[in-house]
């Protein structure tokens, strides 16, 4: 693996699955959880060893065929994503008169990123959870199937988790939720389902809980920021009506679908996923994929060692 958290897979694996080239990445939120840092920077901007949150996800997407994406922001992070992906011939040229090629060759694959993916962006005025967020795509998105993607969920995986899911939709044409394996005591802050299996990792969901109490959590599995929408989510969306907070939330949407007798798919992951939802597993996750990242990860070990950070 080159960079952590960054997908590694074959070009035909892409030209086989290729038939979902949409996906939605819900950016409306406040960012509460991130405060005070995140009344100036965006959460998808945080940093992940060397790259923001975002650009990992929009990575693995690219590496699952995804070919447009539709970003659901908010009014203050729309240009900062806009500038971020575009091509910057002023700083490319001071790069190259400096013979700093490591670094130019940093920002030219950033603006390939744009070049490879075009970008799309609606705006979600309030924050009204996520499924008001993916409602919000919908025109762009049109009648096909897409994926929803978080940034705050980075997977380190050998194949694309995005591309994952899509092998399981190839022959369902059904959704498809992204599970990972948990201990029971920490899926009191997840979403769990409650499922069937039905084939190696891949189960058939029978009920979602969000958050549900130690005594009541449904599964091993928590449902992790990857899935995959049909045309008829959206159909439920737009009747949904919001929760005691006041949002509307997709997984919630999916449980009454699947009360309603409709069939929805969980698919427990191949790799490693690296949550950043909030300030304490944001820091986890950092540490530990800069103790293994190839540049830094032997110095930062030495650092902590010398330092004696972490008495035996």
């Amino acid at each position: 693996m080159g960079h952590p958290g960054v997908s590694q897979i074959q070009e035909n694996d892409v030209a086989r699955m290729g038939e979902i080239t949409k996906a939605i990445i819900p950016l409306g939120g406040l960012g509460t959880r991130f405060l005070p840092l995140s009344r100036v920077v965006t959460k998808e901007f945080f940093p992940l060893v060397e790259k923001p949150l975002v650009h990992y996800v929009i990575e693995e997407l690219r590496d699952s065929g995804v070919k447009e994406i539709v970003f659901v922001t908010s009014q203050s992070n729309k240009k900062a994503l806009s500038e971020y992906f575009k091509n910057d011939l002023k700083l490319e040229k001071l790069l190259e008169e400096q013979k700093k090629e490591d670094l130019l060759k940093a920002v030219r694959n950033v603006a390939k990123l744009s070049e490879e993916i075009s970008f799309s962006f609606v705006q979600q005025a309030n924050p009204l959870g996520d499924g008001h967020a993916v409602l919000q795509a919908q025109k762009l998105i049109g009648n096909e199937p897409c994926f929803v993607a978080y940034p705050d969920d980075v997977m380190e995986s050998a194949q694309p988790v995005s591309l994952q899911l899509a092998k399981v939709y190839k022959t369902s044409e059904k959704p498809v939720l992204a599970l990972y394996r948990m201990p029971k005591e920490k899926l009191v802050s997840y979403g769990s389902p409650e499922c069937e299996k039905i084939a190696n990792r891949l189960y058939k969901i029978r009920k979602i809980a969000e958050k549900p109490s130690l005594e009541s959590v449904p599964s091993e599995f928590a449902i992790v920021g990857r899935r995959i929408i049909t045309p008829e989510v959206f159909s439920y969306l737009k009747k949904a009506k919001p929760n005691k907070k006041g949002e509307v939330v997709l997984s919630e949407v999916l449980g009454e679908m699947v009360k309603d007798g409709k069939i929805v798919y969980g698919y427990e992951i191949e790799g490693k996923w690296w949550e950043c939802g909030d300030k304490r597993s944001w820091l986890f996750s950092n540490t530990a994929l800069a103790l293994k990242h190839p540049e830094f990860g032997k110095d930062l070990q030495k650092f902590i060692k010398d330092e004696k950070l972490i008495k035996p």
